[in-house]
Parts: structure tokens; sequence; C-alpha cells
């Protein structure tokens, strides 16, 4: 063992922890030398636990410790995916592109520049409150038990709770980095040493599957009272929980022959378990497949937990589907999300207020390569070469007629998967959203290059609009639609369990035909025909690589910006995907000249000067315009440039390093020898 002093186990120990009580009390501060004042008077953890209310307003604040996905604040201290400086997962991926160079995205992952002594890396051993979250469950553990005037009962569940807290932390370390070490005492600081080492996959693996299984004998399926327990951890959360372990175990980055680094790097003391198993097994893809068995077996007899099903079969029902499924908070789609409050600007959340103004720190601006992802409204693949040849490029988004004296477009179609308009701002989509309705209403996004929304960003490649796309997820147009719902990250969801499913079925026992299923439950929410209807060149039915291709794209349309596609990429080891360049589209507007040509209208100029290429706010509104001036009509004609994003990542230019797979640990930690080892490469 190793005497340390400053460390994550100064979390562990006796790390500096704030646990908010409430709203009504103060907060209960936990200090490296003593416990500090508790509400009204001096406080120890006798004076928390001896109160059932302060126990059960601990466990509350432990809950606020836990990772929630979209960034909120501006801050440098933890957690620091929190900040918009630091950045979002999800930037990572082939579907989304960030811009602001000033962020950790941008300045260390997009260069290369991460090393293990980044001080901001996006989702950081020791900067996510996750120690510190471990060590409240740990505590609350070791004294519930003492707690008077509780009954039973509710100690179990709230235990059981602390225990879904525990594993959902490591769940989000796991993914990250491997094998981690175990923490399942509340040190009391005072020990003389300390050996904590990383296990391994198996060991971590198992031990959060085993918190799981035991919260899950005690937890209610669903919450009590949907109304006001809504965000508690539940049976089915538990049980969800444990497949998406499962999953990401069993896929290849961790169930392989050979180790992901083989060939190119070596651990440091051959402790190489801590980052795969050591070998493939298919009977963990059984494990996972089996986990999916019991929650779906569960959600038979139980019920409560369904897909937010659309009420008619036009494109606003579907759409209104799609997005209330993940939107509402009472959504029976949602198994388990987080909630951060407050809605100042710069202080505790402003995800909706920035992306409402289309902020640069929250310009996540979908690429070429996600938007073409999205088939068709019938759900047939979209091709762009073939939609060229086809001379259809003008209806990739909307279709509609010009009728003579009607300046907007009329009977107007959405041509491609509903769900694209709810994760993408699209040219031709209205801007303003509903919360009570499919229905969109105000100004069309104008995402040509002068466009009232694109404005020249997709031509210098910055900004909300530098791919010529704009995000849609968790912002619903520009309407301030979640401006003051404080939108829930959604951690665990229905429409992801059957995807899951979908895929542990094919990989445990290549059951083609369930795993088509369960994806056209998914599909068809949103009008989609069936996935093997829809390919029939792909021989879905009995090619198993193209089967899986395909749930790894649709679980990038149905869950966009939750993570779920870096993960995938990561788990799959597709760094192949992350070494292609990426793309944005640059659309000009035509404009037909006096000689009845069409040519693009940032080229023609009157008296000198190029003309207003905005048409809501400036077209639509010149002062007695005529239907005979071309500029009367809405924009439907335009040309179209699929360009390379300038700024390339590491990938790109120097070939994917497989070191990324996994990220480092900090250098500052394994210097103090208490027991990590560090991953491959870093």
């Amino acid at each position: 063992m190793k005497s340390i002093n400053k460390s994550f186990i100064a979390v562990i120990a006796a790390g500096f922890l704030t646990i908010g009580f409430g709203s009504c009390t103060d907060d209960v501060k936990f200090g490296d030398s003593s416990l500090e004042k508790a509400p009204g008077g001096d406080a120890t953890i006798d004076t928390v636990f001896n109160n059932a209310e302060y126990t059960r307003q601990f466990l509350a604040g432990t809950y606020a410790l836990q990772y929630y996905g979209l960034p909120y604040c501006s801050s440098s201290s933890a957690p620091l995916s929190a900040s918009y400086w630091t950045g979002k997962i999800d930037a990572l991926s082939d579907c989304w592109h960030m811009p602001f160079t000033r962020s950790s995205v941008n300045g260390n992952y997009y260069t290369g520049a991460l090393t293990a002594s980044t001080s901001n890396p996006l989702f950081g051993f020791t900067s996510e409150k996750t120690w510190e979250l471990i060590r409240a469950c740990n505590i609350f553990l070791a004294n519930i038990g003492r707690t008077p005037d509780m009954e039973e009962s509710e100690k179990q569940k709230l235990c059981a709770e602390a225990k879904c807290l525990k594993a959902y932390t490591y769940y989000n370390m796991f993914r990250m980095y491997g094998g981690l070490p175990i923490i399942d005492n509340a040190y009391a600081g005072t020990e003389s040493s300390y050996s904590l080492p990383r296990r391994s996959v198996e060991s971590t693996v198992n031990y959060m599957v085993d918190l799981l299984d035991d919260a899950a004998k005690t937890l209610p399926w669903q919450p009590e009272n949907p109304q006001s327990e809504t965000g508690r951890w539940t049976k089915a959360a538990a049980m969800a929980l444990k497949c998406k372990i499962l999953q990401i175990a069993a896929s290849p980055l961790f169930n392989a022959d050979k180790p992901y680094y083989s060939g190119k790097y070596e651990m440091a003391d051959a402790k190489d378990t801590v980052v795969w198993y050591g070998n493939y097994d298919k009977a963990r893809w059984t494990r996972c497949r089996q986990a999916c068995d019991d929650f779906f077996a569960a959600l038979r007899s139980n019920g409560y937990y369904k897909m937010y099903e659309p009420t008619g079969t036009k494109v606003e029902d579907y759409r209104y589907a799609f997005r209330m499924g993940y939107a509402s908070e009472t959504s029976t789609e949602v198994i388990f999300g987080t909630r951060v409050s407050g809605t100042g600007k710069d202080s505790k959340y402003t995800w909706a207020n920035l992306t409402n103004g289309r902020n640069e720190r929250y310009a996540y601006s979908p690429t070429q390569e996600y938007v073409e992802m999205f088939p068709w409204a019938d759900g047939k693949p979209f091709n762009w070469n073939e939609t060229k040849q086809e001379g259809k490029l003008d209806q990739m988004f909307v279709k509609g007629d010009t009728v003579d004296g009607k300046q907007e477009l009329q009977h107007v179609a959405y041509t491609r998967d509903p769900r694209l308009y709810e994760t993408v701002q699209v040219n031709g989509d209205k801007n303003a959203y509903s919360w009570t309705s499919g229905a969109t209403t105000g100004n069309n996004v104008e995402a040509w290059v002068g466009g009232s929304d694109a404005n020249t960003q997709s031509s210098t490649e910055l900004s909300y609009f530098s791919t010529g796309y704009g995000n849609n997820k968790y912002v619903c147009g520009t309407s301030s639609t979640f401006l003051r719902k404080q939108p829930q990250w959604v951690v665990l969801s229905l429409n992801d369990m059957y995807l899951t499913y979908a895929e542990a079925v094919l990989q445990a026992d290549n059951n083609f035909t369930d795993a088509l299923k369960y994806v056209d439950i998914v599909r068809a929410r949103v009008g989609l025909k069936g996935l093997n209807e829809c390919n029939p060149s792909e021989n879905l039915t009995s090619n198993k690589e193209n089967l899986i291709n395909e749930i790894l794209r649709e679980r990038a349309c149905e869950l966009g910006m939750s993570d779920s596609r870096y993960f995938d990429l990561m788990r799959y080891k597709r760094g192949d995907l992350l070494e292609k360049p990426l793309h944005g589209l640059r659309m000009y507007r035509m404009y037909k000249d006096a000689s009845g040509k069409w040519v693009h209208i940032n080229d023609v100029k009157v008296n000198d000067k190029p003309i207003q290429t905005m048409w809501w706010n400036g077209d639509k509104k010149k002062s007695g315009i005529e239907k005979t001036d071309p500029s009367f009509y809405q924009p439907t004609y335009f040309d179209y440039e699929r360009f390379e994003i300038k700024q390339k990542r590491c990938h790109c230019t120097n070939g994917f390093d497989v070191k990324w797979y996994l990220q480092p640990l900090p250098t500052s930690e394994l210097n103090k020898k208490y027991g990590l080892v560090q991953n491959p490469g870093w």
C-alpha cells in the first residue's frame, strides 16, 4: 500500500463536498478537517443522520451531482462538462462540428493536443464530481441505518437509489476510461495508507451490475408519483442501465480476440485487463440480451413506460411524438433523466438562452454526413448523387407549389424522415414550434448563404450555421419552446432500449427477425416503413455487418445529442469513420435575371451593390413589391456546394490513433501511485 496525501482520495476520504439540503435550508458541507456547520447549529454526520428529513435531503443533494449532458453554465470549476468552455461529447463524433475555437472540444480534441496533463478534458477523472458523488453515497449507505423516525421500507428504497447513483456514475467513467478503482467504503480520512488500484473491466462491469441487481429488488417499477417523483431512480431505470452497461461491455472495444491497441502500444505494466476482457466471448452478448429479455418481460408485466406515439399520420403528428418523447418531463418514454434548474444567463442554466440566441458557444453544427443518414419520409435511404442526378436536390427538405399571387410556398410537404427536422434546422422548415401540438409556424429557416438564418456563417464556417445547418435537438426552433422548461437530460429511454435489444439479439443469437422487428418499432413511430423493405439491396435478413451498421445509423437518427453516436463509434472501434473528412452544405439562392438566366443572387448587383439575399426579412418586405418581380415569391431554386470542412480534425490529418478509444488518466493522479495504470498510448 502507498501512503498519499493529495489526490482523488482527498475526495473519497475527506475531500471538500457540498450537498444541498434543499431550497429552504442551508447547505451541509464536509471539509478536510471537520464537519462544518449544518442548518441551525453545530453539525456532524450524527446531526444529519439523526434527522429523517436531513437524511432525505442529503440524498436529494447527491442526485444533484449526477452527470447532465447539456452544457449549461460558464464555469472553470467542477463539473467541467457543465461549461460551454469545455463543450459536448457529441461534437467528437461524425455527426456534429463545433467551430467555437475557445472550447476544449476544439482546442484539445480537434487539434489532437489532449494529453494526460490537460486541465479541461470533456469528462475528466477528477473534474466531474464523480468521486464526490460516490463518497456521498458511501456515507449515506453507511449511516442511514441509524436514522430514527423513518420506516425500514423507506430506508431500503433510499439505499437502493444510492446504489443506482453509484452505478450510473461508474458507468459514465467506465465508457471513458475502462476499468476503475472500486470505492465501497466511506473512508474517515484518518487512515495512514490506501490501496485503490484500477480494477479489471470484468470486475468493474460486475460491480456496476451487482449494484443495480440489488437495487432492483427494492425499488418500485415506476415513479410512485409521476408529478413529483420523476427523476428518481426506479426498478425500470436500474434494469435499463444494466442493459446499457452490458451492451458496451460486450462490444468490440472490450470484447475482442485482441486488445484495441495491439501492434501499436503496450500497457505500462501488463495490466491490460483494465482496458479489455482479455478475449472474445459471445456469452457477453448473451448476458446483454438476457438483461434486455428481463427488462421487456418486466415491462409487459408492469406497464407504464411506452413510446410517445403520434395521434395521426401527418408529419406534424410524427414530429410532435418524437419531440415530446424526449422533451416532456412526464413522458413515459423516458425511463430516467437528470435535471438542472434556473434560467439566468451565465448563472446556473443557459442552454436554452444561448441556443435560442444561436450563440457560437453552442454552435453544434450538424454535418452533411449526419443529415444524409436520415432517410426520405417513406423510409428509403437518401442518396445525394442519385437525388442530384434526378434533379431533386431542391426537394430534399421540403417541396411545394408556387401559386400565382401567393408569396409563400403553398401545399408544403416535408420530404424527409420527421426526426431530421426535430434534430437539425434545415432550409425551408418553419422556425417556431409548439409545446402543445406538432404545428410549426413563423418564418422559414433560410440556410442559404446570405439568408436570414445562416447569413454568412456557412461561407465563413463560423457560428451556429457553420456547416449550413443548425442544431435543433433540445432546442425546438427559435420560439423559446425550451426557454423556461429546463430540459431534462435523457439518460435512459424506451426508444434506446428497443434499439439496444435489436443489437443484442443480433449479436447474441444471429436473430435477424427480432432485430428488424425492434428497429421497426422505433421507425414506425415517425411513419417510416420497415428497414428491410426500404433497403432491399442490403440483404438485412442475412448480412449481419450491414444490419449492425443500419442499427448504428438508426441510433444516430433517433438519439441525437445524447452522447450516443460518439460512444457507439468508440465501442465498435470505428476510427475509420473519424478519419474521413467531414462536410457541410453551402446553398446559394438562385435568381432569374433580366435575360431569364438563373444566376446566384449574390452575384446580382443593383447600382453596383449586391442585392438583398434575405427573403423573409428582406425581399418579402420590400415596399411595393409586385408579383412580376422575381424576388416576390419564396425562393425554391438553389445551387448547392457540398464542401469539406476546412477545420480538419487530427484524425483526418494524421489517421486515427487507437489511443483515442479510451481517454487518458491524469498524470497528477498517476504520480501518487495509489494504483492507477495509464491507458495505452497516453
